[in-house]
């Protein structure tokens, strides 16, 4: 088999569907599509980390490519590197997923993801070196370099400083002195980083899931398992709670009373306080379609356009890059502030965060009130790909369901780009509603398909 990239990357169960073999002919494949003589290499916590790290090390090297390991870092840091070191990036990561997956991503050395065109280039050229090397023919051996040409791997000595400095850098020489917070690192590459910057910044800080042994990345914790956080900053008395992922480049929060703010609201903060400073680029901020109602309606009340994308922060990232604008993102906590960063960062999205409320001296429950949150409710329905005429099939219900919600809710029914699944998705003005609404869709999508 070979690999096929998603809207992050590639990802797979390491040594089964991610392979060692797999991933040196990635490097390889990756090395000639790029066409750049340096690479930056970071990971994640996982067991298989190490070993297909050294994996796509290898593909790299064989040709020819000057690699700088970076060890564990954030996948934003890895971004960060491959702009200042002037070398492209590659990321060992499954992100939120747990510890048996793995994933890469890769970056331009501007520390941007691949655009679609490069990676079809790239599917094609590992699809080639993989099925020729199966058929038993040597991968272009004549061609490989050989003596001093070979790559060169050098461990990057204080991998994460320059990162630190940046983020600590992004609030202007402002702190953030007085501020209690719980932090949940996932047990992941946020685990060191996270707690030095905030401390740096002059917050007291209790730190959980922290101890990284391989297996224990978002295991019950992190940005997919608040609800620990959630106990602990009541218990503490916090004034915020923090939760990143496996890769920390996602943030969701939680306020002094326990209730979770997620991406939805952590964006509407931060682009409000942009908007009412004069820094929100063209007074737009960019989301995807699965921003919840009351963000769209609270961007309404306050004169910002919203600008909307398919699921996935590659195609914020391209609406940013392409609209001009300064600030967007997934409701999962996948926030980008592209007058920052190239990517998503969970640790600049905690200090951007953390900068309003120490700014505005307003607690965070105050701030998130900004928005408020329709009840949601998600329903995926499994189907065959072979029912090509499926949203034909289901478009009187649909619209029977966005007649019935008016402007007070709000129906979503998409295919997954990555599982034979159809997700239906409804917002409405109560919860009761809202299941309902969403049962009966997900009952006429199962009825259509079978």
């Amino acid at each position: 088999m070979t690999l096929r990239f998603g809207t992050d990357g590639v990802r797979g169960v390491a040594n089964l569907d991610l392979t060692p073999e797999l991933v040196v002919a990635l490097g390889r494949a990756a090395a000639r599509v790029l066409g750049v003589d340096r690479f930056v290499v970071g990971r994640d916590t996982r067991v298989s980390g190490p070993m297909l790290e050294a994996a796509l090390v290898a593909g790299l090297t064989a040709e020819g490519v000057a690699v700088q390991t970076l060890g564990v870092v954030p996948t934003p840091a890895v971004a960060w590197a491959a702009v200042h070191h002037h070398a492209a990036g590659a990321v060992i990561s499954a992100s939120h997923n747990r510890y048996p997956d793995n994933g890469i991503k890769l970056f331009t050395p501007e520390g941007r993801k691949l655009d679609d065109d490069v990676e079809a280039v790239l599917e094609a050229t590992l699809d080639a070196l993989v099925h020729g090397h199966a058929a038993g023919e040597r991968i272009d051996a004549e061609q490989s370099p050989t003596g001093d040409a070979i790559g060169t791997v050098l461990a990057l000595a204080d991998p994460l400083g320059g990162y630190a400095d940046g983020i600590v850098a992004s609030i202007a020489g402002r702190d953030l002195s007085g501020l209690r917070l719980v932090v949940d690192c996932a047990n992941g590459a946020a685990s060191t980083i996270a707690p030095e910057v905030l401390r740096r910044l002059g917050a007291t800080v209790t730190v959980l899931h922290a101890e990284p042994n391989g297996t224990n990345i978002n295991e019950g914790c992190g940005s997919t398992h608040p609800a620990g956080l959630q106990h602990a900053v009541v218990e503490q008395g916090a004034d915020v709670g923090l939760a990143f992922d496996g890769d920390a480049d996602r943030l969701v929060a939680v306020d002094a009373a326990g209730e979770l703010v997620d991406g939805d609201q952590i964006i509407a903060i931060c682009a409000v306080d942009l908007h009412e400073r004069g820094t929100l680029r063209r007074d737009a901020v960019v989301v995807t379609v699965m921003s919840n109602l009351g963000f769209r309606l609270a961007m309404q009340a306050r004169g910002i356009t919203v600008v909307e994308t398919p699921v996935g922060d590659r195609w914020v990232l391209d609406a940013l890059r392409s609209g001009g604008y300064s600030i967007g993102g997934e409701q999962s906590g996948h926030v980008i502030f592209a007058d920052l960063a190239t990517t998503g960062d969970g640790l600049l999205t905690a200090v951007q965060l953390l900068d309003v409320v120490r700014r505005s001296g307003r607690p965070l429950s105050e701030l998130a009130a900004v928005m408020a949150r329709l009840p949601q409710v998600l329903r995926n329905v499994r189907v065959s790909a072979a029912v090509a005429d499926l949203d034909a099939r289901i478009a009187a219900h649909v619209e029977a369901a966005r007649d019935a919600l008016g402007d007070t809710g709000r129906v979503l029914v998409r295919r997954s780009g990555t599982e034979p699944l159809v997700r239906v998705m409804v917002e409405a003005p109560t919860a009761d509603e809202a299941v309902a609404v969403a049962d009966q869709l997900a009952a006429a999508v199962s009825a259509a398909a079978s």
